[in-house]
């Protein structure tokens, strides 16, 4: 099985809260390799950042504590410029998804697992290492024109560090 993992392309990750002129500029490279992705058959997997209205309470908003992707606000939403349709979505509280892994696990042993969205440096990279974990003979890669960090500086230094870890950067 070959899945394609959405991550987190999350309307205030894109041009709200915490959106950035790069996150902006790889949503249709996105909405590309998604329609190109099913059309070859491969399963689609979407996450969706989730946080309470208890945000700034938490480690994640003590340390950066601008409220984001607040549970049923538009800015939680997938940006409508992406097809979600028939694929499952799985909502994390924390960077990295453990409840992601066993999502993919449910649809059976992936043989390549691709990566696209946002953050790299934050939630792509976190959530490659637990699928590279998790699948440990399984191709793992991202597509870095698909992904877009906190900053291009960030965005880079994800990528190598994720090419160390022999996750295969396209």
């Amino acid at each position: 099985m070959k899945l394609l993992i959405v991550i987190d392309m999350q309307n205030d990750f894109i041009d709200g809260a915490l959106g950035t002129a790069e996150a902006v500029k790889i949503v249709p490279a996105v909405a590309d390799k998604l329609a190109a992705r099913r059309s070859e058959g491969w399963k689609v997997l979407f996450t969706r950042d989730t946080h309470g209205a208890d945000y700034l309470d938490t480690q994640e908003g003590r340390r950066l504590s601008v409220p984001h992707c607040i549970w049923g606000t538009e800015g939680w939403q997938i940006t409508s410029s992406l097809e979600v349709g028939e694929a499952a979505l799985v909502d994390k509280p924390t960077f990295g998804s453990l409840d992601l892994a066993e999502a993919a696990a449910n649809l059976g042993e992936p043989e390549e697992i691709e990566l696209v969205g946002l953050c790299t440096d934050i939630c792509v990279i976190s959530n490659a290492m637990i699928l590279k974990a998790r699948f440990p003979e399984a191709r793992v890669l991202v597509d870095a024109a698909c992904c877009a960090g906190v900053t291009p500086e960030s965005h880079e230094n994800a990528l190598k560090a994720m090419g160390v870890c022999q996750v295969d950067v396209i």
